[in-house]
């Protein structure tokens, strides 16, 4: 079973919260929207802590490498049964340009013998909760819940 771990980052904009989401690269994702975007994530590399792989991941597909407060925001098992882990952290960042995302590479068009290289990540925003909601894979919600349940506390 695949295992991800990744960081929600949010900001305050007076009495507002936002999340930062990204939207996946590549050809699969390139006309999906709603649903989606997800927190950004990865893979562990060998005998890498999940926590280390959360936010090494996050400076690759964003850039960023917030130094504030890490919240745990637990685990949740997506439909494909990718189990992904997550931490919350404050901070910012100007989506306005496109995020500077590692690549990767795959056959495409499949079966062309032609290998093209994509972005890991093709998009980002800062969304308000209710639209996060709408944009983020499903499973992950419910880390919009925790995070909102952790700054309560």
């Amino acid at each position: 079973m695949t295992q991800s771990a990744g960081v929600l980052v949010y900001r305050r904009s007076g009495s507002l919260l936002e999340v930062l989401l990204v939207h996946p690269g590549g050809p699969y994702f390139r006309k999906k929207d709603d649903g989606a975007w997800t927190i950004p994530k990865g893979e562990p590399e060998a005998g890498e802590e999940m926590e280390a792989t959360a936010f090494r991941e996050l400076a690759e597909e964003t850039g960023l490498r917030p130094a504030g407060e890490r919240i745990p925001l637990g685990e949740v098992r997506q439909a494909g049964g990718k189990r992904v882990v997550a931490w919350a952290v404050e901070g910012d960042a100007d989506t306005s340009a496109p995020p500077p995302s590692d690549t990767f590479e795959i056959e495409w068009p499949p079966r062309s013998g032609q290998t093209r290289s994509f972005p890991e990540v093709d998009a980002w925003s800062f969304y308000d909760l209710e639209m996060a909601r709408q944009k983020i894979n499903s499973a992950q919600a419910v880390f919009l819940d925790r995070l909102t349940e952790a700054l309560a506390r």
